[in-house]
């Protein structure tokens, strides 16, 4: 089974052509909530291919992506660095970003979050952290009920994955950030956002995710086949449409 760090080096193309953005009505939140302008620097933990960083980077912030695992860092560098002169990258990781002590305005980490040793990066968050910084928890929650195709790729994800119930960020339950902000030191927001996908897109998005069998590894076969039933029984004008709850937790640490 591959460390966290690793978990996603085979699957960097697939996670930046297929995971979802965010919704820009999130810049807002920022605004009124952590004091977000464009000259705020930010320290995005955990970037992955840099899809977090996007919204940031279109605002004119200085990002500063910080990323361990090396594909997932090599995709974010080939897309971002010839468009944005505003994008930095670091191999660095939560618990040790490589960023100067006082140096963001802003500490974010979207999708990430559960994959760190939560009181070494608490400890880092806070180093790197201008005086009253924010640090700031996202996740896009996938929509998994309410709806016949949520409920069926939810089956299928049950059906072939191998650690799903021990990695979902939703383990992480109201003690964890009680812990890691403090006691009513945070605020909860969530927002609405959705995603359409074409047939390609569809089952990339499907492999972007760690507890899949990759191409090549038993079960991916007849789970490939199962994406093509489930994306030809609900798709209208050859797209899918996934909807996900983006959840924001935002505070002092």
């Amino acid at each position: 089974m591959p460390d966290n760090t690793s978990r996603f080096s085979n699957r960097a193309s697939d996670y930046s052509a297929a995971r979802p953005g965010y919704p820009p009505v999130l810049l807002d939140l920022l605004k009124s909530e952590a004091g977000l302008s464009k000259s705020s620097s930010i320290a995005d933990i955990g970037s992955g291919t840099g899809i977090s960083a996007l919204l940031f980077l279109d605002n004119g912030n200085t990002v500063f992506c910080v990323e361990p695992n090396k594909d997932m860092r090599a995709a974010a560098e080939a897309a971002l660095q010839p468009c944005y002169t505003n994008f930095r990258s670091s191999g660095g990781s939560a618990e040790n970003t490589l960023l100067e002590s006082g140096s963001v305005d802003i500490v974010t980490a979207a999708q990430a979050f559960h994959w760190f040793d939560r009181d070494k990066a608490a400890a880092e968050f806070r180093r790197i952290l201008k005086p009253g910084g924010f640090a700031v928890l996202i996740w896009n929650e996938r929509k998994r009920k309410g709806n016949p195709f949520f409920e069926d790729y939810e089956k299928l994800i049950l059906k072939y994955a191998r650690d799903y119930s021990g990695v979902r960020h939703w383990n992480i339950d109201k003690t964890v950030f009680d812990d890691f902000f403090g006691k009513n030191g945070y605020h909860f927001n969530c927002l609405k956002n959705s995603q359409y996908l074409d047939r390609d897109g569809f089952k990339k998005r499907a492999m972007s995710t760690s507890y899949l069998p990759w191409s090549g590894e038993p079960g991916n076969a007849e789970m490939t086949a199962e994406l093509e039933t489930i994306f030809s029984k609900y798709q209208e004008n050859s797209r899918i449409c996934f909807e996900y709850d983006t959840k924001v937790y935002i505070g002092r640490l």
